[in-house]
């Protein structure tokens, strides 16, 4: 049996461990450690010492993560076990230091992960960048709060924000309502991220007087975007005349995020999706930047990023097999 004692802020603790200690039982859940807590004392005893080690060091990355503003959940536990053991802790804590915006009720937005942080990076010091991710890893989400903050900083005049109008399993023409009422939903996301950032009521009022544009994708044919912070959202459901539509309407001034989940493409058949050609294409030129998020940047639920990395083993097992390989196993 071994045994490894730290200290840890007493005033955090609590959060650190949870409610009812759900953080701390699955922390030793995971790692097969017990764990002991008196005034601020934390003692680790388990059979295996890399696992005994591994726990104190991830508890002082949480305590660390928390006195940086991170909510401590179950999600964010694993996720620091999987940074402390490939030794990307300090990283991920330097990336939750810097403030993307600040939204309207005061509230700090910051990088969660290193890939996340990278990516504010790239869209800071780019004309044009693209972020290939899957689901749950902030990918629209910090764009709009990346625009925002540069729209705050006065560097843009305004945001325009579009994704294509491609169905998911239903119609344009069974939903109810005139053409903005159908097309509406698929640009929810957007709405819902600039409502979170600025406020229901400021957006309205940017919207009223076209500071903020958000629209369907047609809607940008035969445009040049001057002075704007644009957006375009889901272009893995974009092809590749589409991807050279809308990036040949960058006019003076303005910057560009492309965002898109190659794993989730909605075109119909016959039709193939540009975005990880495009960004291959476009990779190495000056002012343009791509970066991908991978699971290990999943923010969303627990569940999301196990979800994910199931489809990637999957995936990956899949082309080996129809290369010849071993087929597709069970992990």
């Amino acid at each position: 049996m071994h045994t490894k004692t730290i200290e840890l802020d007493i005033a955090i603790l609590q959060d650190v461990f949870g409610v009812g200690d759900v953080n701390l039982k699955a922390l030793e859940g995971q790692l097969q450690v017990a764990i002991l807590t008196r005034d601020g004392t934390v003692e680790i005893k388990g059979e295996a010492q890399e696992n005994v080690s591994l726990a104190a060091e991830t508890l002082k990355t949480l305590g660390l993560m928390r006195h940086a503003g991170e909510y401590i959940d179950e999600f964010t536990v694993l996720r620091v076990i999987d940074l402390v053991r490939t030794g990307d802790s300090e990283a991920a804590i330097a990336a939750m230091k810097d403030t993307v915006v600040i939204t309207h009720r005061g509230a700090p937005i910051k990088c969660r992960t290193i890939g996340q942080r990278q990516y504010i990076e790239a869209v800071k010091s780019n004309t044009v960048s693209i972020c290939i991710g899957p689901a749950g890893t902030g990918k629209t989400y910090l764009a709009v709060a990346a625009v925002v903050a540069a729209f705050k900083r006065k560097e843009i005049d305004k945001i325009i924000m579009c994704r294509p109008a491609v169905e998911a399993g239903e119609k344009l023409g069974f939903l109810p309502g005139d053409l903005q009422n159908k097309v509406d939903p698929y640009l929810r996301p957007l709405y819902d991220a600039l409502d979170e950032i600025l406020g229901h009521d400021t957006v309205q009022k940017y919207i009223e007087n076209r500071t903020i544009e958000v629209a369907p994708l047609a809607y940008m044919r035969g445009r040049t975007l001057k002075n704007a912070g644009v957006i375009v959202d889901e272009c893995q459901n974009l092809v590749m005349t589409s991807l050279k539509m809308i990036l040949t309407r960058l006019g003076e001034g303005s910057r560009m995020i492309l965002t898109g989940d190659v794993t989730q493409i909605d075109l119909p058949a016959g039709s193939e999706s540009g975005l990880k050609k495009c960004a291959e294409l476009l990779q190495g030129i000056e002012g343009i930047a791509v970066t991908e998020l991978t699971g290990r940047d999943v923010v969303r639920h627990k569940l999301v990023g196990q979800i994910v990395k199931a489809f990637e083993r999957y995936e990956e097992q899949a082309a080996e097999k129809a290369k010849g390989g071993k087929p597709y196993k069970k992990r």
